[in-house]
Order: structure tokens, then C-alpha cells, then sequence
């Protein structure tokens, strides 16, 4: 937070010096004012070129692996992992079953299933334990 607060700090100070230079060259007659806000555009381009750079290229934080052991220790099968997944993407029963390409009963026997297995009474506990046993990634 002080980091990003001291960037816009660095920039509305640059920014107030680029007009008071501009201020004093137009005044002196040294150069046009369309020569300064040429300078400015290109300064700012470059700094947003900077910023943007950054931000997209961030490290982010790599994903937890996945537990596939405890996946089969705890007798999950393969899709039933994979609606677990999809859950805890945030999708419906009906949008899961849509992306798999099976009936909207079939995922909710699959969902009941895991209920079960995880012992979770809602599809956000569930969530709750698959994070904690790291069987699905977040």
C-alpha cells in the first residue's frame, strides 16, 4: 500500500514540475506550447507503458497441487472430483452439467455423492473441507 501510495505521489509531483517547467519555458518564449504537451504525452505514455507492464506481468501466487492420494482416500471418483471443481468454480448444477455433457440429475447425484464422502451438509462446506484437504485448487 505505501508503495503504490508513493507512485502517485512520485507521478503528481512529476506531473506539477512538467507544468511549472512548461509555465516558465512558455513564458521565456523559448519553445511552443504545443512542443510541451507533446513532451507530457510522450512522458505519461511512457509511464503508463511502465505500470502496465508491471501489473501484467506480476508474479502471481502459484496454485496449491492437488492431493490426488486423499482424492482416493477419500473414494472420490474422477468426476465426481471434477464436479467438485466446477463447484467450487461457482457454477449451478445446471451450468456443470452443461460443461460436462450429462443430464442436470446426474451432477446432483454426483453432488449428494460428495456431501457423503466429504461428510458436508452444503455445497460450500464442501468447499471448505476439499480446500483444507488441498484436493482442489484455489
Amino acid at each position: 500500500m505505501k508503495k503504490t501510495i508513493f507512485i502517485f505521489a512520485a507521478l503528481v509531483i512529476a506531473l506539477l514540475t512538467l507544468f511549472q517547467l512548461s509555465t516558465y519555458s512558455v513564458l521565456m518564449g523559448s519553445s511552443s506550447v504545443e512542443i510541451i504537451i507533446t513532451i507530457v504525452a510522450i512522458i505519461f505514455f511512457i509511464i503508463g507503458v511502465i505500470i502496465n507492464k508491471k501489473i501484467l506481468y506480476q508474479q502471481k501466487n502459484p496454485t496449491q497441487a492437488i492431493h490426488h492420494k486423499k482424492v482416493q482416500e477419500l473414494g472420490l471418483s474422477k468426476r465426481e472430483h471434477e464436479v467438485l471443481c466446477e463447484i467450487a468454480s461457482g457454477l449451478s448444477n445446471k451450468e456443470i452439467a452443461e460443461k460436462l455433457f450429462v443430464s442436470e440429475s446426474t451432477i446432483k447425484t454426483h453432488v449428494s455423492n460428495i456431501l457423503v464422502k466429504l461428510d458436508a451438509k452444503r455445497r460450500t462446506h464442501a468447499i471448505q473441507i476439499a480446500k483444507k484437504l488441498q484436493i482442489i485448487s484455489f
